[in-house]
């Protein structure tokens, strides 16, 4: 995963795009020996809003060749890279898949995921979402005892220290738990080995995994919406810290050693303010549901007189209805979004996201034309985005533009996964909110306020460093983004 542009200058294309931060991961086994691969094809379609700039897919038939994988990955969308008989390549009871958005690694083929290593005991194959805060000095001790890397991303490091315990341990699970007593920041992880499937989730739970059923099949998945897409039910969250191993002769076994209290963990509030789909849930928590009171906050907290209140696609539009519903202030849909363009920020380079912004979106003329506007979206990094959604609205004849946010200003960077750049260069950075109103060129503006975000996650505890520079895990000395990634 790397990184995410988030939503700012040209990032803040969010409507078109956003933040950087995620990959989407999925893996499965289908006791009853079914081929997995389409079922893995389905769910990462389901996931390509968390990373579009590569995506592969990785299969094992346990009761064929031991450790025989078969896997496939390139640069591009899933439809794109699995065309023609990729996909029917691909057989096997057990799997993993991953896509991605790069957050520290270069965006390359190498650095496609699944991440396949042969070693002494057998096969791998890894997909993670995350970023390891630990990674520059994991992988410097690793290369001290000859390990070669291959790639710039910290699932490497992970798959090398997985692949080195298990050959001091009684079994793949017992690796992955030794594993993750030296990895410190963001991962949810998904592990295929020769006959087991394996999943865990950082102690802070920065980053969703759940698990799901389907038949005789389980399966483990970054949202639940991908449960829905394969026909899957929700079984529960993987907790913060929890390891879970499925076998076919013990089924889904729990390891909870490594999980923290409540109060100590840290999910990422962006998962509920924009990365996650409004169909899933997190933790327990309806992102919809939890859009919906941003916007009603917004509401209550920063109210205005206007004549139509709107989103910018796509995660602003549910932070819009929850205004909407809040004042009686009609809902209507302003924008048009191309739907065949990726969102802005996976595209890396900022000439990319620059263009997308135009290519993206259009106003519609007849529903903003001489009206007061208010204008909800997700989050604004550099500002040059919203700008120019600003002057559409104002070009289609609004007579007034109003923007709220649903999130508090950006002040801080993140070292666990999303693309938020140095301080310097965040449009809040040194600016009052009166100051950033006049740089976007609108009629007024507000953010959601910080005590809010809490209620976003239904209370429980939540990672806001990005808005006031404190983080749940103390964040490395020197600012090792953009050298390794996930």
């Amino acid at each position: 995963m790397d990184s995410r542009d988030i939503k700012t200058q040209e990032i803040m294309n969010k409507g078109e795009t956003g933040l950087h931060e995620e990959c989407g991961v999925f893996g499965i086994y289908d006791f009853d020996g079914n081929d997995v691969a389409s079922s893995i094809y389905y769910g990462l379609f389901a996931l390509q809003h968390r990373g579009q700039e590569s995506c592969g897919i990785a299969v094992s038939d346990t009761n064929g060749a031991y450790g025989n994988v078969n896997s496939y990955k390139d640069m591009g969308l899933v439809n794109e890279v699995f065309v023609g008989d990729k996909l029917e390549s691909l057989h096997g009871d057990i799997g993993v898949g991953h896509v991605r958005y790069s957050t520290a690694g270069e965006s390359t083929r190498e650095n496609a995921q699944p991440l396949v290593l042969n070693y002494a005991k057998g096969t791998l194959a890894l997909a993670h979402n995350g970023n390891l805060i630990n990674a520059n000095d994991l992988r410097r001790e690793l290369s001290m005892t000859g390990a070669i890397f291959q790639t710039t991303i910290d699932t490497e490091t992970i798959a090398y220290i997985v692949a080195r315990e298990r050959l001091k341990t009684p079994s793949i699970e017992a690796a992955v738990s030794n594993t993750v007593s030296k990895l410190k920041g963001a991962y949810s992880l998904v592990l295929m080995s020769p006959r087991k499937l394996i999943a865990t989730r950082d102690p802070y739970g920065f980053h969703p995994l759940c698990i799901g059923k389907r038949d005789n099949a389980w399966i483990f998945a970054s949202e639940s919406c991908a449960l829905d897409t394969i026909g899957a039910k929700f079984i529960r969250d993987v907790e913060p810290g929890e390891i879970i191993t499925i076998t076919k002769d013990g089924g889904l076994v729990s390891d909870r050693s490594h999980c923290l209290d409540e109060k100590d963990r840290g999910r990422c509030i962006f998962e509920y303010i924009y990365f996650a789909r409004p169909d899933s849930h997190v933790d327990g928590v309806s992102i919809y549901e939890s859009r919906i009171k941003a916007g009603k906050f917004l509401a209550i907290d920063s109210p205005v007189d206007a004549d139509l209140v709107t989103g910018v696609p796509e995660s602003g539009n549910c932070a819009a209805m929850g205004f909407a519903m809040e004042t009686g202030i009609p809902y209507g849909t302003a924008f048009v979004k191309n739907s065949y363009v990726g969102r802005s920020f996976i595209k890396p380079k900022q000439s990319s996201r620059e263009s997308a912004v135009q290519v993206k979106l259009n106003a519609i003329r007849e529903v903003v034309d001489g009206k007061r506007v208010v204008m909800i979206d997700d989050s604004i990094v550099r500002g040059t985005t919203s700008d120019r959604i600003v002057k559409m609205l104002r070009d289609a004849g609004a007579k007034e533009v109003h923007v709220r946010i649903s999130s508090p200003p950006f002040l801080w960077p993140c070292y666990f996964g999303i693309d938020i750049p140095v301080r310097e260069q965040l449009i809040a950075y040194n600016r009052s909110v009166e100051d950033i109103r006049k740089v976007i060129g609108a009629d007024s503006l507000a953010y959601l306020r910080e005590d809010r975000l809490i209620e976003l996650s239904e209370g429980m505890s939540i990672c806001k460093g990005c808005f006031t520079g404190k983080y749940p895990e103390e964040p490395p000395k020197e600012d090792i983004r953009g050298k390794y990634d996930k």
